[in-house]
Order: C-alpha cells, then sequence, then structure tokens
C-alpha cells in the first residue's frame, strides 16, 4: 500500500535533547533509549469513514516524535497499518450498497490526503492487513503449536483464540484489573460471552469463514484475521523485536495493544514487546469524544472543503498537549488562525530579536514529553516581542520560521 508525499523537513543546526515520552505501561515519563535507528509502530485507520479530528491528533502526536528523532540525528523506521478487513468496514459497505474493498480503498485515499494536507511524515511501510495474510497465519501457527493458542470446540465456526493466560506479564501494559478488563473488552470489540473459550478475556486470532465475508485459506481453515495479531504480525515482520515504540490513541491500550504486546511476546520469549508504549489523548465535541459510532465528528477533510487553512487545523490541535482529553471548539480554530496569522507577521519582518533562545526553548520542550503548550507559548513571546520592540537580527525571522516548520510541522 502506497502511503503520502512527504514533505521536506528542513535541518537544523546543532542536534536536539534526547526525548523523553510518558510510557503507559510504567506510568511515567522516561528517556526514550534507541540505537542509531528509532523504530515505532502505530496503528492506523479502519478506513470505513473519513478522517476526523481525533486521528488527526494522534497522528499529528506521532509526527512530533518523527520530527524530533530526526532533529536528534536518528534515523526512523516508521510502520503503519490500515486494518481494511473487519466488521465495521464490512457493516458500513452493507449499508452504502458498497462493494468493502471499494468503500476501503476510498476512505484510505481520503485519509492520505488529509495527512498530506497536515504534513504529516509518512509512515516508511504503509501495510493493509489484506497484504499481511501471510504473516498473520504465521504467526498463529507459532501460537497454536507453542499452546498460547487453541481452536475453539465448534464444528460450524472453529475460531482460533489466544490464551489471555498464555504470557505471565499480561496485563502489565493497561494495568487494569479484571473487571475493567472485561467491560472494556465487550466495548470495544471484544466477545466475552463466546461459547467455547477458555476464558472470556481470550481473543479472536483467526475469524473461520461466515457466509458474505471474505476469508482466505490456511492450514487451520479458511477465514481471515482478528484485530489485535494483525498488528502483532505486521510489526514482527517488518520491524522484528526491539520495538522502540507502540504508538496510537488512549482507546487502544485495552484491549488492542495489550493483545498485540502479548501475542507478540508469547511467540519472542521477551518481557516487554515494545520499550516504550505511548498514547495520546481523545478529542471531544459537544461534550462527548470524537467517535464514529457516535456520530460527533470533526472531519479534516470537511475543514478543509470549507477553506480552513491545515496550517490552522494543527496548530489547534498542538495547542493541547497530546496526553490530555480535550475539547475541540470553534474558539479553539479562530486561535490557531489568530495565532498563526502573528506568526507570519513577526517571522516576515525584515529583522526581529535574536532566535538562538527560542529555538533552544522550542527544542526542550519538545523533548519533555512532547509539551507543545510550552512551545508554543516560547514562539507566542518570541513573536509578541518583534512585533512590538522589532530587532536587529535579520536572519532571526528565517530562523525561528524554519524551527516552526521542521520540529511543529507547521509551514509558515
Amino acid at each position: 500500500m502506497e502511503s503520502w508525499p512527504s514533505p521536506t523537513v528542513p535541518e537544523l543546526q546543532g542536534r536536539g535533547p534526547a526525548l523523553r515520552l510518558y510510557d503507559s505501561a510504567d506510568r511515567q515519563v522516561r528517556p526514550v533509549t534507541v540505537g542509531q535507528t528509532a523504530s515505532m509502530y502505530v496503528c492506523g485507520i479502519t478506513p470505513y469513514d473519513a478522517t476526523h479530528l481525533g486521528h488527526a491528533a494522534t497522528y499529528l502526536a506521532f509526527d512530533l516524535v518523527h520530527r524530533l528523532w530526526l532533529d536528534a540525528g536518528h534515523r526512523v523506521h516508521y510502520v503503519q497499518n490500515i486494518t481494511d478487513v473487519d466488521d465495521p468496514l464490512f457493516e458500513r459497505a452493507q449499508r452504502d450498497g458498497l462493494d468493502w474493498r471499494e468503500l476501503g480503498n476510498r476512505e484510505t485515499n481520503l485519509f492520505r490526503e488529509d495527512m498530506a494536507a497536515l504534513r504529516v511524515l509518512p509512515p516508511h511501510e504503509y501495510i493493509a492487513a489484506t497484504e499481511a495474510i501471510a504473516e498473520v497465519i504465521e504467526l498463529v501457527e507459532k501460537m497454536l503449536a507453542s499452546g498460547a493458542a487453541y481452536v475453539v470446540d465448534d464444528p460450524d465456526h472453529p475460531d482460533v483464540y489466544f490464551r489471555a493466560e498464555a504470557t505471565a506479564q499480561f496485563g502489565y501494559e493497561s494495568g487494569y484489573d479484571r473487571e475493567t478488563m472485561r467491560r472494556l473488552f465487550a466495548e470495544r470489540g471484544g466477545d466475552p460471552d463466546r461459547a467455547g473459550k477458555s476464558d472470556e478475556l481470550d481473543a479472536l486470532l483467526w475469524r473461520a469463514q461466515r457466509p458474505d465475508e471474505p476469508s482466505w485459506p490456511s492450514p487451520f481453515g479458511p477465514g481471515r484475521p482478528g484485530w489485535h495479531v494483525e498488528c502483532a504480525a505486521i510489526a514482527l515482520s517488518r520491524i522484528g523485536t526491539g520495538l522502540d515504540i507502540q504508538g496510537g490513541g488512549s482507546d487502544l491500550i485495552f484491549p488492542h495493544h495489550e493483545f498485540s504486546a502479548a501475542h507478540a511476546e508469547s511467540v519472542t520469549g521477551e518481557r516487554r514487546f515494545a520499550r516504550h508504549y505511548v498514547h495520546a489523548g481523545m478529542i471531544g465535541w459537544d461534550g462527548h469524544k470524537m467517535s464514529k459510532s457516535r456520530g460527533n465528528l470533526v472531519l479534516v477533510s470537511r475543514l478543509r472543503a470549507d477553506g480552513t487553512d491545515p496550517a490552522a487545523i494543527r496548530l489547534g490541535l498542538l495547542a493541547g498537549h497530546y496526553r490530555q482529553d480535550r475539547s475541540w471548539t470553534d474558539a479553539v480554530l479562530d486561535e490557531a488562525h489568530h495565532r498563526l496569522h502573528r506568526w507570519r507577521s513577526a517571522t516576515a519582518l525584515p529583522a526581529a530579536p535574536d532566535a538562538a533562545d527560542v529555538v533552544a526553548r522550542v527544542r526542550r520542550y519538545l523533548a519533555d514529553d512532547l509539551d507543545t503548550p510550552k512551545a508554543l507559548a516560547a514562539i507566542d513571546g518570541w513573536a509578541t516581542d518583534a512585533l512590538t520592540y522589532g530587532g536587529h537580527d535579520a536572519l532571526a525571522g528565517q530562523t525561528v520560521a524554519t524551527v516552526i516548520d521542521a520540529l511543529l510541522g507547521v509551514k509558515l
């Protein structure tokens, strides 16, 4: 699957500081220790509807990680998936009278357009679940052979399930108790009441063929992948062990990320699938989390069609901390437009205050768990000084514009 065109990232003088991020499993901010090449797997969309601002906020957070790694001198191996075979896609396609492939391709194309407009750096490998069937089958075979998986005793639907108890450390990523796990499992695509399972938390690995559903041949019968195993298989086959960051929205912590990590750990024997588990907060609208199921979506494509500058969308989302659940409002967008105008005016001045301090502060704030509110405030302060008092540095405006482009992804 093709990703989208990459914007040019200007190179800043010197190197940025090492990155520190909050780790969901450790429940604290700690250094992200990587080698010359940093690796990151971020869960992609299920393409049954257009990109909303909740999606955008998540991918902007990991775009900042990508940019900060580049600024620190690392190469980046970034992999993202597309869940292009799943129940929500089939249900929406049936509702709209479309072939599920047609719907998936249409919405994936729109997502790519939105990401390009927002100047999100594309993943180096953009993999659809339907492109990774062989890897999924291989991984499920290994889990069956080790006893980490089993086939339910159901001659009509011999589905394959993962044993939640297959790894001794299961539950370490979320830290949730069993009651919370069961509730979230039921709310987020799990099937705790499925007859024939060894444990109500056991997760689907391979769904045996059903009428009117796509299927692929496998040693354990025709069918299609479960959700969590798709990401484990893609990450292991494209990056391998020693993943630096597994990322996504906070609603993926359980069950999706907990299980995808456990799937991988059950075959590799590693204690942790990823060195860092990083999750972005939810974006709300009209008092609720923005979600397709609720229908309270603010779509990136609709904002763009209405003439909203994508740079303002980006700044509006970066105005809040990436881990914070926050609301999108007209006031947030108005403030972003105002900020963008002031920054453009300040950086266009023939001379402005020296930029060395603001560049160092922006780098330092972003490296400290992506503290965009402080980074934006630092640039606001410089812009206010420039517009109010002027300065004597003819290169300062261009320097600040370059750091805004390189690290925040906003082209002035």
